[in-house]
């Protein structure tokens, strides 16, 4: 009845709603969510993203980007906006120096921080033409099989209906989607964690996962004389906490235990902890639903991999949603998201679990870490680790007969074009496939992928892994398709397999 007061008080104003129709939702718009909708808006698709913050982090969090991630933003032409980052060829295996040289134009590893990185995806893709919806909390997912809805609320109370072909959940390793749609995600609990924490005010020594007795101790000052410090203490259980991180107080006790350095008299910017759960989705696809970065995979954040693997999975899947919501995607494709990031995800997180064995493992573990050491001084056993760290070894079943750059990512090459010259990465810039021919002109096939593929004829340089390759279908993300003679013998299959061309 009007008038009539509610319970206990005034009765709840009425707050306006409103619908939203997009063609993809990607929640959360972290590196994952914003590399995804920009390769989606590259592509002309409309894409929005819901973000439950209502401004952006301030944490620093991951600021690792290895090699395969700095070739695929350069191949979005976005590696001038992060202004040239401190990198270094060194990195370490479970806290074992490794040199991460490899074979590529950014070998090794570059310090961004996470907040540098959301950024410029940010501008990226809201100048391509995202729709941003910020400080909205998402409570409601439904897959009704021939279209997805989603219902959050804005933190002033605005209610939101969202209606899309398709969902992608990027909202991190606590996914609120995954908790709405009940996904299972099977695997192992914590039983070891490490803090960290930002300080501002300390002056201590440098350490590189230094072993002493009581645990390990990492702390690396930056430039602007912020210390980050990590510590953990060898058979420490998990804790218990009221709240999700550990206090600052938490931290300096521990550290005190293992270093015998009071850093109490410090500033602390930000303090978190992460542990050694891992868990991976069964699937990476659950109908129009898809998961993506921490929110398909957890595992804990050794060395930069758990930032480099959600951004990679960005980018093999926006192409191929791109393509299945303009309707020209052959109909297996969002299929293959599924089977090629899954098994990536599986390898990574293996090297991470005995990583962390490695790293957090108490005095049981110096007998494995001395064995490892030797064989790291072995090339062949340097560049598989590195490969792995990297993400430079990875390689997607792509069919067709073998050939040595099939389902490898393009060789990233300086090409003659004419009177110019010109990287790889600069010819995958457009989001479209690309038919490089390397030996006289392009294929007979060439001009049905017309719209679809660029056709670039080139000149690699002697030596190069191009020099005697006279034809290559490149997908959008980098990986090779089909690889043959000017005859283009198995490029009508590739095409079709993965452009939807008949």
């Amino acid at each position: 009845m009007a008038g009539q007061e509610h319970p206990g008080g005034p009765a709840p104003r009425t707050r306006p709603a409103r619908t939203l129709d997009t063609q993809v939702i990607v929640v959360g718009a972290g590196p994952t969510g914003l590399l995804l909708a920009g390769e989606l808006a590259l592509r002309g698709i409309q894409v929005t993203l819901v973000e439950r913050r209502h401004r952006p982090s301030t944490e620093s969090r991951a600021s690792t980007l290895h090699a395969r991630t700095m070739e695929l933003l350069d191949s979005r032409g976005l590696l001038a906006d992060l202004a040239g980052p401190p990198h270094e060829a060194r990195g370490h295996f479970g806290g074992i120096p490794l040199d991460l040289t490899l074979p590529s134009p950014y070998p090794g590893q570059w310090k961004v921080p996470q907040t540098r990185t959301e950024s410029v995806l940010e501008e990226w893709a809201l100048g391509l033409g995202a729709d941003l919806q910020c400080g909205h909390t998402l409570h409601a997912v439904t897959d009704h099989g021939s279209h997805v809805e989603a219902a959050a609320t804005s933190r002033h109370g605005h209610r939101l209906t969202l209606r899309a072909a398709h969902l992608v959940a990027c909202d991190g390793q606590d996914s609120t989607v995954r908790r709405l749609t009940g996904a299972a995600f099977p695997g192992t609990p914590a039983a070891r964690e490490l803090l960290r924490a930002d300080v501002e005010g300390i002056d201590i020594p440098t350490r590189r996962f230094q072993r002493l007795p009581a645990g390990l101790a990492v702390a690396a000052r930056n430039p602007a004389g912020v210390t980050r410090v990590m510590v953990h203490e060898f058979g420490a259980q998990v804790r218990e906490r009221a709240a999700p991180q550990p206090s600052f107080d938490e931290i300096t006790a521990a550290w005190k235990r293992v270093t015998g350095e009071d850093i109490t008299g410090g500033t602390p910017l930000w303090a978190g902890r992460f542990d050694d759960e891992t868990r991976r989705l069964a699937r990476y696809r659950h109908g129009r639903i898809l998961f993506a970065g921490d929110a398909a995979h957890r595992q804990m954040p050794i060395g930069g991999q758990a930032l480099n693997l959600g951004l990679q999975d960005a980018y093999n899947l926006g192409w191929k949603l791109a393509a299945t919501a303009d309707g020209t995607a052959p109909a297996h494709l969002l299929d293959s998201y599924d089977t090629e990031r899954a098994a990536v995800g599986a390898a990574v997180l293996s090297n991470i679990r005995a990583q962390a064995l490695l790293l957090l493992g108490g005095p049981e573990v110096e007998d494995l870490r001395t064995v490892l050491a030797e064989l790291i001084t072995h090339e062949e056993v340097r560049a598989r680790l590195a490969g792995m760290i990297s993400g430079l070894d990875v390689r997607y079943d792509v069919g067709g007969p073998p050939h040595p750059l099939r389902g490898a990512r393009l060789p990233p090459v300086r090409l003659r074009t004419g009177e110019s010259v010109c990287t790889t990465a600069e010819l995958l810039r457009s989001g479209r496939g690309l038919l490089l021919a390397l030996d006289g002109p392009p294929p007979p096939i060439g001009t049905a992928l017309a719209g679809r593929v660029d056709t670039v004829t080139a000149q690699a340089a002697p030596g190069s892994p191009l020099a005697h390759t006279p034809a290559v279908l490149v997908r959008p993300d980098g990986h090779v398709a089909w690889a043959g003679g000017q005859d283009g013998h198995g490029l009508a299959e590739a095409a079709g397999r993965w452009f939807g061309i008949p």
